[in-house]
């Protein structure tokens, strides 16, 4: 049975990856901060918990004493802060990068002397923000994309192990994390109707991409960054916000830049 290492999976997209992964037969290791999150998810697809912060090296070496193999590691732990970047302050953005970008590089270098010579998969969650930033959106785009380019760095360097690096990118996905910003039913709608296709995406869209890009089937992919956006990226970054300002204009309410003060996007 091949082992899936899947952090920040105690909710939302990593918690639908966990299920994806172990739905095609892999004993997933679910990596959490929070330990009752990562025992529940755990525990729902018959995994092991381990709770870990990814931003620490200290942590994450215990990581890496609990992990017998890996054959598929997702980098999915990240987080973010609604705010300018005049209003990001240090710590803010030591925050958001420990994590993204830090976090990342971290577990991947731990975890590395645990793929077999048959070699094995990497997925990194970036996002669509990565390529289109965002107003309100502070440093997290930036770490997104450097998330992009820390992806091909890896699948050029791990190529000589059979290691094969990717990146999936979703766009605006509704998980405990965005359900504060979009609890409105009717913000909700207004913007499912600006997406090209119609809808919000689900964290199942994304876990559905993340298990084909650790699957055989991208067997000959590596360095690639797979969108998972219903058409964000086709249409631009202002879009959404259009959207937000029709529909609170009908409310007659005031404009807002970005949202809740932030939150993980795993």
């Amino acid at each position: 049975m091949p082992t899936a290492v899947v952090t920040g999976a105690g909710n939302g997209i990593g918690r639908a990856i966990s299920r994806r992964l172990a739905a095609t037969g892999a004993h997933v290791v679910v990596v959490d901060r929070d330990a009752d999150a990562a025992r529940r998810t755990a525990e729902s697809v018959g995994g092991t918990a381990v709770e870990c912060d990814v931003s620490d090296e200290r942590s994450v070496a215990g990581l890496a004493e609990a992990v017998d193999s890996v054959d598929v590691l997702v980098n999915n732990a990240g987080i973010w802060r609604s705010q300018t970047l005049d209003d990001s302050t240090v710590v803010d953005v030591d925050d958001v990068l420990g994590v993204n970008v830090r976090g990342t590089w971290l577990v991947t270098r731990a975890l590395m002397p645990k793929f077999g010579p048959a070699g094995g998969a990497v997925v990194n969650l970036t996002s669509v923000l990565a390529e289109l930033g965002g107003v309100g959106r502070g440093i997290y785009p930036a770490s997104k994309a450097a998330l992009v380019a820390l992806t091909k760095q890896m699948a050029s360097e791990y190529a000589g192990r059979r290691i094969r690096v990717n990146a999936v990118g979703p766009g605006l996905v509704l998980t405990e994390g965005t359900a504060a910003e979009f609890g409105d039913p009717g913000l909700r709608d207004a913007v499912a109707a600006a997406m090209p296709l119609g809808r919000i995406g689900d964290p199942e869209d994304v876990a559905a991409a993340v298990a084909f890009l650790a699957s055989d089937a991208a067997g000959y992919v590596t360095g690639q960054v797979l969108y998972v956006d219903g058409g964000w990226s086709v249409n631009g970054s202002a879009f959404i916000g259009t959207a937000i300002q029709a529909y609170l204009a009908g409310l007659g309410g005031e404009p807002a830049v970005g949202g809740p003060s932030g939150g993980r996007t795993a």
